[in-house]
């Protein structure tokens, strides 16, 4: 079943803090915020959209750090500072044209599942709170900021059929 919901995969959306990142927040004595990214969660995110599958971002904060590393991404769809994040999917959809049913989501804690309740393919990070991974239609290996967007990446791509030729064009 799992198979069946990555081949359908046409726009991976993520969470942000405990998903693209551990979920730590660094702040420095001025107040500014410092997040650490995985390189690796960066080369899947390239590789998605290598492949002309879209990624997008859903988060409820805001931040210049978020914007800086979408930025060097080529991350456009940004949903920040966003509530209800379930709710965002209708503008998504009308945005891009692409149906919920071929959205992915990657969550990691509560005011993730209503959003994660709606795609076509549901995934938590591997320390996501026991409630997200239960409501899950995949966990990662990997835990939040730690590879968990990457293992996502090569999953769709493999189960694509995508993987192997993109590889070998790229590397």
């Amino acid at each position: 079943m799992k198979a069946n919901r990555l081949k359908k995969v046409r726009l991976v959306l993520l969470d942000v803090d405990g998903v693209l990142t551990s979920g730590d927040i660094i702040y420095t004595d001025s107040g500014e915020q410092i997040k650490i990214f995985d390189v690796k969660d960066g080369l899947g995110i390239r590789l998605l959209k290598e492949a002309g599958i879209k990624v997008g971002i859903i988060t409820g904060r805001r931040g210049k750090a978020l914007q800086h590393r979408c930025d060097n991404l080529g991350i456009e769809l940004i949903f920040d500072g966003i509530r209800n994040k379930d709710e965002a999917l209708d503008d998504i959809q009308a945005e891009t044209g692409i149906p919920i049913e071929a959205m992915a989501f990657v969550g990691d804690d509560l005011p993730d599942l209503p959003a994660m309740k709606k795609v076509g393919l549901a995934v938590a990070v591997g320390d996501a709170v026991s409630l997200v991974r239960e409501q899950a239609h995949m966990v990662t290996h990997a835990g939040g900021g730690k590879g968990a967007v990457r293992e996502v990446s090569e999953a769709i791509l493999k189960a694509q059929g995508l993987w192997d030729g993109l590889i070998e064009r790229l590397f």
